[in-house]
């Protein structure tokens, strides 16, 4: 393995592992700041919106400053400031933390996509599914991270303190070998924000589908395994455990697929077994038919996003970190705005007619997966 490709594995890595760290104990946050589901949600959201201000100016900073440079940058801020989490003196002091780890968070997301796609052209083969399975594994192990320190029953402080600090070393040892590519010399006058051009719409609609569906597996599976499978409350996450694992799986061996069957075909292919594996879970509600459904769900799902962020970041009359700026800003809106939508459709009717509608955006991600043309 190349140095360049390790470092950005490295950085894919720790931003999972970080992000599952502090949200795995958010339980704590709100017992330390005696806030309710409700205040958390507001909390969270700052957060996307720090992240969704963010993306689209990332890829301007990218062609003045270098991503490498934006990536160091926003890893090291979203790593340093999860320390100070727990110390923040009031509410509206930690929103606007919140608000800040989504601004980094969004720029590290467009600059080591970005990185990610350098790397992919050097070793001119697909290799962006791999990266996006390491972000996967170290949410999982992250996860475990935040088990682990809870059952130590160890301040939040410390917890999120050791994880900054360990991270923050390995992201300074891997910066030396984060591709050097040079700040691109454009007019003074060029726009700071440029909204995508058609092509980049369109692959940023079948990013945001399946981001939408992501969002919509991790934020409602478990709800809909208790409510709608009645499943027990120790059978109901391993719905989402199932799909999260699924995901893992297929991005692990999504690169070989890309380069057997070409991006259209499989981002077909993958927009199908997802619809299939949603209309399963939809109309079978037996617990292990749900488990079934949402683990076919995460195989579908799996390599869309990252194949996606490649074509953006390969698209010729784009720099990539433009292109992916259009893509992700596109795509983002899913999580920002997807979870709640179908929370409001599921109040209106139900959870199975909500989790239909996400069914027509599979169908929908599949359609523009047909229509586009093979690079």
């Amino acid at each position: 393995m190349s140095p360049s490709r390790l470092a950005v594995n490295i950085i894919f890595f720790l931003n999972g592992f970080v992000h599952a760290n502090y949200f795995s104990r958010l339980p704590r946050i709100q017992d330390q700041f005696a806030i309710d589901n409700g205040v958390i949600s507001l909390v969270l959201m700052s957060s996307s919106i720090g992240a969704f201000i963010a993306m689209p100016f990332t890829g301007w900073l990218i062609i003045r400053n270098g991503s490498r440079r934006i990536v160091i940058f926003g890893i090291f801020l979203y790593i340093f400031l999860i320390s100070f989490i727990p110390l923040m003196p009031s509410l509206g002091a930690l929103i606007v933390l919140f608000f800040i780890l989504g601004v980094a968070s969004g720029m590290s997301d467009v600059a080591m996509n970005s990185q990610a796609v350098m790397v992919e052209k050097q070793m001119q083969k697909p290799i962006m599914t791999s990266f996006h399975a390491l972000f996967s594994v170290g949410m999982a192990l992250g996860g475990f991270a935040g088990a682990f320190f809870a059952k130590l029953d160890t301040t939040l402080f410390v917890h999120f303190f050791s994880v900054s600090i360990l991270s923050l070393v390995t992201i300074f040892i891997a910066r030396y070998h984060l591709i050097h590519d040079k700040p691109e010399i454009r007019s003074s006058d060029e726009p700071a924000f440029r909204l995508p051009n058609a092509a980049m719409v369109s692959i940023g609609v079948i990013a945001f589908c399946s981001m939408l569906g992501e969002g919509a597996m991790a934020d409602w599976s478990t709800n809909y395994m208790e409510n709608v499978a009645h499943a027990t409350k120790a059978l109901a996450p391993i719905g989402l455990s199932s799909f999260a694992f699924a995901m893992t799986i297929g991005r692990f061996f999504g690169d070989a697929a890309r380069i057997k069957f070409g991006d259209r075909k499989l981002m077909i292919v993958c927009g199908l077994i997802a619809t299939i594996g949603l209309i399963i879970a939809i109309m079978f509600t037996h617990p292990y038919a749900v488990i079934a459904g949402l683990f076919v769900v995460g195989i579908g799902l799996s390599s869309i996003v990252p194949i996606a962020y490649s074509i953006a970041g390969h698209t010729k009359d784009l720099p990539p970190g433009v292109g992916l700026a259009m893509v992700t800003t596109v795509g983002y809106n899913g999580f920002l705005f997807g979870p709640p939508i179908i929370g409001a459709i599921a109040q209106w009717q139900n959870l199975r007619v909500a989790l239909a509608v996400v069914v027509l955006l599979f169908l929908v991600m599949t359609f523009l997966s047909f229509r586009r043309k093979e690079n």
